[in-house]
């Protein structure tokens, strides 16, 4: 009976330390990246922030674009520049900026070399939508085959 716990306790805090891993700078940035587009999105729906919205660019982060860095330098400026002091002071808003300003920093100096970026679409983070487009020697090569 004795070893069974023993083994139980053991499975457990292994598991509890799994847990415990520090996060990698490709999990923080995916963390970062699902809650900045959360608050978008809440941004975008409540009375109260929607008409500061209005004025943000349509943006869906994908870490794995190019683009994400000049977008998110684009944001932060309307964020930090915004037409409407009452806006600028909104407690979304400003978790808005901060979390930006944090993907931004871990982007370009925390984990800067760390990321791999699949594509150069900025237009993709604007609609949503990727759409693949090969280069002319991509293209070339696989017609090739």
């Amino acid at each position: 009976m004795r070893p069974r716990y023993l083994s139980l306790v053991f499975f457990f805090s292994f598991v509890w330390l799994a847990n415990c891993a520090p996060p990698t700078c490709y999990s923080r940035v995916l963390g970062l990246g699902k809650e900045i587009m959360e608050i978008l999105d809440k941004v975008h729906k409540y009375q109260r922030t929607k008409t500061c919205a209005e004025i943000l660019p349509p943006l869906f982060l994908d870490v794995h674009n190019s683009c994400l860095t000049a977008k998110l330098r684009d944001l932060l400026y309307i964020l930090e520049n915004h037409p409407t002091e009452n806006c600028r002071e909104r407690p979304r808003i400003i978790q808005l900026k901060r979390k930006a300003r944090s993907l931004y920093v871990i982007i370009n100096r925390v984990c800067y070399r760390d990321l791999v970026f699949f594509t150069n679409d900025c237009e993709a983070l604007e609609t949503g939508h990727s759409s693949p487009r090969y280069g002319e020697d991509r293209l070339q090569l696989l017609e090739e085959r």
